[in-house]
């Protein structure tokens, strides 16, 4: 199945999808922004692993290894979010969030 609009959808905070940037995403702005919005806050996935970066949080998506890359976090459409592929742990999910604190503020 291709992308296709999730306007009508409802996406949520930490839910890893598949975007029109030709890679998964994992969607980080507040449920509160994605419910009004017609844009969501997205860290892509990548499957090129640089450990000793500390801008990319390892984390594991199905049976693969990833990166979520917080050094490359953007704003896109919702009609660029295709299904959801899975979620972050809770565990996962904590470490994102101080990830983006401490690289972009609190």
């Amino acid at each position: 199945m291709g992308i296709r609009s999730t306007l009508a959808q409802a996406v949520r905070r930490y839910e890893i999808r598949w975007a029109a940037l030709a890679r998964p995403v994992v969607i980080v702005s507040l449920d509160a922004l994605n419910e009004r919005l017609q844009t969501i806050t997205v860290c892509p996935l990548t499957t090129q692993l640089h450990p000793g970066w500390r801008t990319r949080l390892g984390v594991r998506v199905g049976r693969r290894n990833a990166e979520i890359a917080v050094d490359q976090i953007r704003t896109i459409s919702k009609s660029r979010i295709g299904k959801k592929m899975a979620a972050l742990s809770k565990e996962d999910a904590t470490a994102l969030r101080r990830l983006i604190t401490e690289m972009y503020g609190e």
